[in-house]
């Protein structure tokens, strides 16, 4: 199901894509070179402090696939990495992964950490666990600039893909690992020739991230999560919200 962009300045058909969802993984504490030294940078309370959540309700959140947790989100008491591959980016488009990162985070009050660059490609199914490439921790989250050449999924009217893994550990809250957010390089560099094409590509890249942290499609379009987007930039209240609510998980220290 592709997301479409139309504005005055931009006649062009713009997809904003469907979200990229996971069956959930499960992964025990001790589990040797498949899951990492529990508690890696886990913090004692959260890192941040998401905003005050305005009074809506048009959003949606992922369904937890477990009955005895409404929803999943992201551990807010740990750090939250992503890295960039920068292969294929398009002209124009520097800075605007940090900055759609940067209206996330302030949405949700997750603490985003920029590990630069990495060869990593995406792929449908990753590994969590890379300690070869990044470490003894989770992996982070994968941002790419990529093409339906190397996924698929992205071709006709879909512009990029997001979502996220789950985790848990026995006793621990499922949580989210290992997002991804893949972008349609070729899409971007068309947008990208328009007056207000970086605003559109930014805004692609916040659609994907609201995914990866957790926010569903939406029937509201007055909401950047709508499923039809007619030409919305920038978070609505509803979007909001989600993240606001996604920014409260609970702390995580024994995954």
């Amino acid at each position: 199901m592709a997301l479409l962009y139309t504005t005055p300045s931009l006649h062009e058909r713009i997809a904003v894509p469907v979200a990229m969802p996971r069956l959930p993984l499960s992964l025990p504490i001790l589990q040797g070179a498949d899951a990492p030294p529990r508690g890696v940078e886990a913090g004692e309370a959260p890192l941040g402090t998401p905003p005050a959540v305005p009074a809506s309700t048009a959003y949606r959140l992922f369904e937890s696939p477990v009955e005895d947790q409404e929803w999943v989100g992201y551990d807010p008491c740990r750090p939250l990495h992503y890295v960039v591959r920068p292969d294929n980016a398009p002209a124009g488009s520097e800075g605007l992964v940090q900055e759609a990162v940067a209206e996330v985070s302030a949405a949700t009050g997750l603490r985003f950490v920029d590990d630069g660059a990495t060869s990593e490609a995406p792929a449908e199914e990753r590994d969590l666990y890379q300690p070869e490439r990044y470490g003894k921790t989770w992996v982070p989250v994968l941002i790419t600039w990529t093409s339906p050449e190397e996924i698929p999924a992205l071709a006709g009217d879909i512009a990029g893909l997001g979502g996220s893994d789950y985790a848990h550990a026995p006793g621990q809250p499922l949580v989210f690992a290992g997002g991804q957010v893949q972008l349609d390089a070729e899409d971007a560099a068309d947008t990208l020739r328009f007056p207000d094409g970086r605003t559109y590509v930014k805004a692609t890249i916040m659609h994907e991230l609201a995914h990866v942290v957790g926010l569903d499609h939406v029937d509201d379009p007055d909401e950047l999560m709508n499923a039809e987007n007619l030409g919305r930039t920038t978070f609505g209240q509803g979007d909001r919200a989600g993240l606001a609510l996604l920014g409260t998980g609970s702390c995580a220290p024994g995954l």
